[in-house]
């Protein structure tokens, strides 16, 4: 690692820095966490080069590795790492005039197009993120591209710790990040904030970003392991900064209070091996009580002051999830009547085979099962394993084993993780065992 610490000697923010106290080795981090995002996001901002932007946050944070521990913590962390990255970067375009130049062009069309704000008058960084957010959730990228150039910029996870997250190669994950920068490169992607007349079209890319971070880190899509609850900490965070930074909209805080609502239910989804424990057999008592509170709160802002908007709308059904007693107490009239809102709102086949479950258990397994068939062929859901399984389900529950059996196999073979293959091979062996006696699904 580099030790200058940007212009020579001991490196900008000597003023700032308290007496000589080496800090902890956590507290130096949890500084790296929370700027390193606004650092990227600023000098992306003042240089309009991603590239660079990341180039030098690296060798600005490399700098405070080698000084902070020795110096302490300064008083404006933040100051101090824009402070070296821009000296860092100036070093840079000393050595590649080319580069300069073409750098130079941009900026004058970029500031054309949205003027810099203010500096903070604290000397410390205005919070760019919002940019950076639409930048990297531009429609003109690739989906796969949004979401791994959003973990790598806004949540400040290494290339090696992106593709872990979705299960690809180190060297595929590098090869998405290097298309989609080529990609703002080329296409001159701004880096701003859409107007007023532009958000409503723009924001929902970004929510759904997130969104499916979460959904991820909440239910993996394949490998040992049900769930990756750090991935979906990491969601709940991006959610959070957004929410900061976009006070005002409602489906903000309704997709943060979904996840909140959903993630609170981590603990007791798995068993003590990792085995799946449906919602019907968790135990409520594990649920978190606090970020329940804070989720059914947000529910409240996401659905007053206007119509509600899809996020909103499931954060409430998983709010009743939440506040029920058992499944049977849920409010499930409730449920099919959000689920209702829901389809005319983001007409959807997922929704009305989530929605099927819940009429289930409000009329009966007869009465889901013809919504569940009536959907057989929906091409979106051919592929999907919780449709199988969810026909499994009901058809146990009405007694009608062989085609339960079926339709477990059926689960069996696209299901993703090892925990849903084992409870699937359970279920499916239950349904094959003369004389077994059907069960209510969760």
């Amino acid at each position: 690692m580099r030790g200058e610490g940007g212009g020579g000697g001991g490196g900008p923010g000597t003023p700032d820095r308290p007496p000589h106290q080496p800090p902890d080795r956590p507290t130096v981090e949890s500084v790296f966490r929370e700027e390193r995002g606004r650092l990227l996001a600023s000098l992306v901002r003042r240089f309009g080069d991603l590239d660079l932007a990341e180039e030098v946050t690296s060798e600005a944070v490399e700098a405070a590795l080698v000084h902070w521990p020795v110096e302490g913590v300064p008083a404006r962390p933040g100051a101090w790492l824009l402070t070296t990255a821009r000296r860092k970067a100036v070093d840079h375009l000393r050595r590649d005039q080319a580069r300069a130049a073409r750098l130079a062009i941009l900026r004058v069309e970029a500031d054309r197009a949205d003027p810099a704000p203010p500096a903070d008058a604290d000397g410390g960084l205005v919070d760019d993120r919002l940019q950076l957010f639409f930048t990297c959730a531009h429609p003109a990228l690739a989906p796969a591209d949004r979401t791994a150039l959003t973990l790598r910029c806004l949540a400040g996870l290494t290339t090696p710790e992106v593709a872990r997250a979705f299960l690809v190669p180190t060297a595929t994950m590098a090869q998405r990040i290097v298309r989609a920068k080529k990609k703002i490169r080329e296409a001159r992607i701004p880096f701003r904030v859409p107007g007023a007349d532009e958000l409503p079209e723009r924001l929902p890319g970004v929510l759904q970003v997130i969104y499916s971070i979460f959904t991820e880190g909440y239910a993996a899509s394949s490998g040992p392991r049900l769930q990756r609850p750090d991935l979906a900490e990491e969601a709940i965070r991006l959610a959070q900064i957004l929410r900061r930074l976009l006070p005002a909209e409602r489906e903000v805080c309704g997709l943060l209070a979904l996840m909140l609502l959903t993630h609170a239910r981590r603990d007791a989804r798995t068993g003590p091996h990792g085995e799946l424990v449906l919602l019907d057999d968790q135990d409520r008592g594990r649920w978190d009580r606090t970020m329940i509170e804070e989720g059914r709160a947000l529910v409240v802002t996401a659905l007053t002051a206007g119509p509600p908007g899809p996020y909103g709308v499931q954060a409430a059904i998983a709010a009743l999830h939440d506040e029920a007693a058992d499944l049977a107490t849920t409010d499930w009239p409730q449920i099919v009547a959000l689920y209702d809102v829901l389809l005319a709102l983001t007409p959807s086949p997922v929704v009305e085979l989530n929605r099927a479950v819940a009429v289930a258990m409000r009329d009966g397994p007869e009465a889901g099962l013809a919504l569940l068939d009536g959907l057989a062929d929906e091409q979106r859901l051919r592929g999907h394993h919780p449709y199988p399984a969810a026909r499994g389900d009901l058809l146990h529950r009405l007694g009608r084993r062989p085609e339960a059996a079926t339709a477990y196999r059926e689960a069996l073979d696209l299901a993703g993780t090892d925990p849903e293959r084992a409870h699937l091979r359970a279920k499916l062996a239950e349904a094959e065992r003369p004389g077994a006696a059907g069960d209510a699904g969760g």
